[in-house]
């Protein structure tokens, strides 16, 4: 008898710096190079964002550090710079590795059972930087991992990346029972903010922060019970329509997010086609489906909070409770949006803070460009000890 495939010892990390959102809100209205329709869209999107808080890998949009070289804040004018891709990459190179192998590190110390020696794949994950031999390398260097262990990146696929990385985790385990996968995902948004017009654009730059998480997925078993999810089944769906909708490109000052207002309207009028197959070898939950009453069957709903109109639209196209949008929303309001580490931030929090028994069932899902809406369930696995 097979042994269910197991995502357990999830850690999160953020960047040293703060951004508080009323004050990137004030810095980006003041821009002399945007007009006054643009200055009221700013003003709109950051206090609608259901934001607070953001953290940055740049000390410079603190606003108050001391920088002699400021590459994207000049201090004395107040004015947003903007930096070519090759210098923002940089920082990327820089940066972005030293998050890699501390969150990997932290899952790895967390775990009672798993150690550096029994890992045999790496799946990292990003879209806001470049570089070779990159993150998967910089992890088994540092960590002490096996020269022959299996490494795979998953680049540039936006926010839903870390669904495909825990499904293709799940698939080595899968083909292989002694397999133990460290999924580490690594977003630096902040390097592509920059002033603009563009309402897109705009949005983007209410939204997006920097962090890192990571987790180990296996089908082994250890000797300690652990608390974790049980990875059940995995599907993609594509909605056509939204192609234009959401978009990365890369551009000559950094990538370029494309992030429509229509997203939120396609994500409701597309998501039974996406959720639905998930449920389709489990009568009980297929009916709840079916019958509008899923909320009432599957607990907890990790949601790749996107923006808040995201989350309203989700909540009540499946009149879910507010309950259940709590830990997405909160993540939203603490982190901001995270790219691909987001989701990771809302089942952690969803297995630590948010009342889960063993048992329970989890809907995941995130969307990216494409419009592409990954979506997984999940079953808590938390033992109960005496």
């Amino acid at each position: 008898m097979s042994h269910p495939t197991i995502l357990r010892s999830l850690q999160t990390i953020v960047p040293d710096t703060t951004l508080r959102q009323d004050e990137v809100r004030d810095v980006f209205a003041a821009q002399p190079d945007i007009g006054r329709l643009a200055k009221r869209i700013v003003t709109a999107s950051f206090n609608g964002s259901g934001i607070d808080t953001r953290y940055t890998v740049l000390d410079e949009l603190s606003f108050s550090a001391e920088v002699e070289s400021p590459q994207f804040f000049d201090r004395e004018t107040g004015t947003l710079l903007s930096p070519g891709t090759k210098a923002r990459n940089e920082i990327y190179v820089r940066e972005a590795w030293k998050l890699y192998v501390e969150v990997a590190r932290r899952a790895l110390q967390s775990d009672p059972d798993i150690t550096a020696a029994d890992i045999t794949h790496v799946i990292t994950v990003s879209c806001t930087g470049f570089y070779a031999p990159g993150p998967d390398y910089e992890i088994v260097r540092a960590l002490g991992l096996a020269g022959n262990v299996q490494r795979y990146h998953l680049g540039f696929m936006g926010c839903y990346a870390s669904m495909p990385a825990l499904r293709a985790a799940h698939q080595f385990c899968v083909a292989d029972p002694n397999a133990v996968v460290l999924v580490v995902s690594v977003e630096l948004c902040t390097l592509h903010l920059r002033s603009s017009d563009d309402p897109d654009m705009i949005v983007a730059t209410s939204l997006f922060a920097d962090g890192a998480a990571a987790g180990l997925v296996t089908a082994r078993q250890f000797d300690s019970d652990v608390r974790g999810f049980a990875l059940d089944r995995f599907h993609t769906d594509i909605i056509p329509q939204g192609k234009e909708s959401m978009a990365w490109m890369i551009g000559d000052e950094g990538f370029e997010m494309i992030l429509s207002t229509a997203v939120p309207q396609l994500i409701g009028e597309n998501i039974f086609g996406a959720l639905r197959p998930l449920y389709a070898d489990e009568d009980r939950l297929a009916a709840a489906f079916d019958e509008g009453t899923i909320g009432e069957q599957v607990s907890h709903w990790a949601i790749h909070p996107g923006g808040r109109s995201i989350l309203d639209r989700v909540e009540e196209r499946l009149s879910l409770s507010e309950q259940q949008l709590h830990p997405a929303r909160e993540v939203l309001r603490q982190y901001g949006n995270m790219s691909s580490a987001t989701v990771l931030f809302v089942l952690r929090r969803i297995l630590e803070e948010e009342d889960a028994h063993d048992g329970d069932r989890v809907s995941a899902m995130a969307f990216g460009p494409g419009l592409t809406a990954e979506t997984a369930l999940m079953t808590v696995v938390a033992p109960q000890h005496p």
